[in-house]
């Protein structure tokens, strides 16, 4: 299954699919050494969001983390790509300072059952 969404930072990236139905924050949320999600109220705790295609519906929290992801991406543990409903500039200037593909306007949730996903510009193919 193939869909088209907006390109928020261009790129091409495939991985497993790391699906939330949560918003994900990425400040006091997300360890920039290891990209280990460490919130203790997301479902997701204790998943790494290193290498994956992170699918969410949108970014939450402080400005801080788009420093956060992009510490993410400096150590090598950021997500390899992002598939959103709703990207917010949080989110969008982390994606770019990381240089990370990044795609949104997205029914995410069509992707829940996606194993492995590959994003190419504005698709995102879900396998």
């Amino acid at each position: 299954m193939d869909v088209r969404g907006r390109v928020i930072r261009a790129g091409r990236a495939r991985g497993p699919v790391l699906y939330s139905e949560e918003p994900v924050g990425f400040f006091g949320c997300v360890d920039p050494r290891t990209g280990e999600i460490t919130d203790r109220t997301h479902p997701l705790r204790g998943r790494s969001v290193a290498g994956a295609i992170l699918v969410f519906p949108r970014g939450k929290g402080s400005t801080v983390g788009s420093y956060t992801l992009y510490a993410c991406a400096r150590n090598g543990c950021a997500p390899a790509g992002m598939v959103l409903a709703e990207c917010g500039a949080i989110i969008a200037a982390g994606a770019a300072m990381g240089q990370i593909p990044t795609v949104d306007r997205i029914d995410v949730t069509a992707l829940a059952s996606c194993r492995t996903a590959t994003i190419d510009g504005e698709v995102v193919c879900c396998e």
